[in-house]
């Protein structure tokens, strides 16, 4: 992947401004991280994760780590965790969420780009990421770099990507237009959520900061797997799912879950 510097740059700078806007709102503005339905997705995925991993010792980096969204549950499970954000506003909102782990020790919250972080070699036995690709300036380079940082025998979780099939066209003329119809009403609905509930939400431009998350310019989940190949991982899977995106529920939900192709991944991969 060969991206230029100044757009490196740009990326990075869009992000920590875009974090700075949605900071104190971000935990109301997206239901598709902290709805119910996906917040009990990843603590299935996290148990699941934890069970995998060899000669536990309980030390866990999350890099992208936002405002806790997996350090709680991490640290829920009993792992000392270090979370790393490039926002200083998502880090102080951590800090206090958490106030009684950082105080005992077992949470370390570290600001800054993923990029600039230095840990030993194999010194966490978890590492996770959840939306955090995306934002990345040049995510598979990254990737290299932090999953030196996991330990043989442990275990790395990414989630909340877009899925291959999120930009690829369905199979009919009737799916398309199931998924074209159900993408533009989630955010109608949650428009109408917002004006009912009184939330004022401030208008944010996310056109660099979610920068990969396009469909000129997507994911690319065969190079993760090699990322995974060549590091030397035991094992890569990626899996698709289906997202809750609305505070309330999405009636064309079932139907496009039934014809539909899931628009979300997860990767799990143990070294």
């Amino acid at each position: 992947m060969v991206i230029d510097e100044t757009l490196k740059k740009q990326i990075h700078e869009a992000n920590v401004s875009v974090h700075r806007n949605e900071a104190q709102y971000y935990e109301q503005l997206h239901p598709e991280v902290y709805s119910k339905q996906e917040q009990k997705r990843i603590v299935t995925q996290l148990k699941n994760i934890d069970r995998l991993v060899e000669g536990n010792k309980k030390r866990a980096l999350d890099v992208g780590a936002g405002t806790g969204n997996l350090t709680g549950k991490l640290l829920q499970l009993g792992y000392n965790v270090t979370a790393n954000d490039i926002s200083l506003e998502m880090c102080s909102i951590l800090k206090r969420k958490y106030a009684w782990y950082v105080t005992n020790g077992k949470l370390t919250v570290v600001s800054g780009p993923i990029e600039n972080l230095t840990f030993e070699a194999g010194e966490f036995d978890v590492l996770t990421g959840y939306s955090v690709l995306h934002h990345l300036p040049d995510y598979i380079d990254a990737l290299r770099c932090f999953s030196v940082f996991l330990k043989k025998g442990g275990v790395i979780y990414l989630d909340h990507e877009a899925s291959p099939y999120y930009w690829r066209a369905e199979a009919s003329m009737l799916t398309s237009l199931v998924k074209d119809v159900y993408f533009h009403s989630n955010p109608i609905i949650n428009s109408l959520y917002f004006q009912v509930t009184g939330l004022k939400v401030p208008m944010i431009d996310y056109t660099l900061s979610d920068y990969w998350h396009k469909k000129e310019h997507a994911i690319n989940h065969q190079t993760i797997a090699q990322v995974f190949k060549q590091a030397g991982f035991a094992y890569a899977k990626r899996t698709d799912y289906y997202q809750s995106s609305t505070w309330v529920p999405n009636p064309l939900s079932i139907v496009y879950r039934l014809l539909c192709n899931p628009e979300m991944s997860f990767w799990v991969a143990k070294k």
